[in-house]
């Protein structure tokens, strides 16, 4: 049975903003977060539609991992959605039917400068040995962070 973690993080950025750079982050996320990704390349599609898949190599700085496919399941430009799966590296040996989800939302409060991201990971794990991925979700928290600091400056 599917299990499910959530976040919500709030940021300064506008959504808009932080929108389009989550739709950037081949481009984008590489150039920012050097200490994380060496490379992120598109494999098969567009770069941004439904049915993309995209190779994700990590730095030595990252434990456990050198590398990630995912595949977008959806991209909804108009609502601010995406959603992919990872379909190949060493998470799936730990997370088989990853899927990661993520909505960018102008701020809760009416005024308020700012966006809500809501990320949501299902996931089976491998195995009962297999520890929840608090990591993962504690890295999605600081990058959204860390980008929206980015986008401040730039």
């Amino acid at each position: 049975m599917a299990s499910k973690t959530e976040l919500v993080v709030e940021v300064k950025s506008p959504a808009d903003k932080l929108w389009a750079a989550l739709r950037d982050s081949t481009e984008l996320f590489p150039r920012i977060f050097p200490q994380q990704y060496q490379s992120i390349e598109t494999v098969e599609g567009d770069g941004k539609s439904a049915g993309t898949v995209r190779l994700l190599k990590y730095t030595e700085g990252v434990p456990m991992l050198t590398f990630a496919k995912e595949k977008v399941e959806l991209a909804d430009d108009e609502n601010k959605v995406v959603s992919y799966s990872v379909v190949d590296g060493e998470l799936v040996s730990f997370y088989k039917n990853m899927k990661i989800t993520l909505k960018v939302s102008p701020a809760a409060k009416e005024g308020e400068a700012g966006a809500v991201v809501n990320w949501s990971m299902e996931f089976d794990k491998a195995n009962d040995q297999v520890p929840d991925p608090d990591v993962i979700k504690e890295t999605a928290t600081k990058t959204f962070h860390d980008l929206d600091d980015y986008l401040l400056k730039n």
